[in-house]
């Protein structure tokens, strides 16, 4: 059986406990889901929101071959991404990364290598927002996710 990675980009919310539901119940052979759920932080106390765009077409496209590999690499047995974009306030979710497979480590190194492969090769850029109402430069790349991303080659 084919799996298919569940890829959605979007601006609205999402619920994590459906998407765990969705991969997980009545499939006896899943044994692990990891699940990671990155906020919109304000690690200075001056930022407000994050303004998140995307290269549409590109990012499902790019999101899907990166759910592909690691489905194929960790023999996941279901993983979904969701990306939001938008103007996302601090605290709201950002990003979900779902893995299902039989074993937890299977399922963490999913989750991980997906969330590393977003990091760095997924077309999203972003723009902080400051209580001050002054809006931002867009965020640079760092060699950190790079770093992260070069360890699963």
């Amino acid at each position: 059986m084919t799996i298919t990675p569940t890829i959605r980009v979007q601006r609205e919310d999402f619920d994590l406990q459906a998407e765990v539901d969705r991969l997980s119940k009545g499939k006896p052979g899943v044994g692990a889901v990891v699940t990671f759920s990155g906020l919109c932080r304000d690690e200075g106390g001056t930022l407000s929101a994050l303004e998140l765009e995307h290269y549409p077409g590109m990012a499902e496209a790019e999101m899907k071959r990166i759910g592909e590999l690691a489905i194929a690499r960790f023999a996941l047995s279901g993983l979904t991404a969701i990306h939001r974009f938008g103007k996302i306030a601090v605290g709201e979710n950002i990003v979900l990364v779902v893995a299902a497979a039989p074993h937890r480590q299977a399922a963490f190194d999913g989750a991980n290598f997906v969330m590393d492969f977003l990091k760095t090769s997924a077309p999203f850029w972003k723009k902080e927002h400051h209580k001050s109402g002054h809006a931002g430069d867009w965020i640079a790349a760092k060699d950190a996710d790079d770093s992260a991303r070069d360890r699963w080659k």
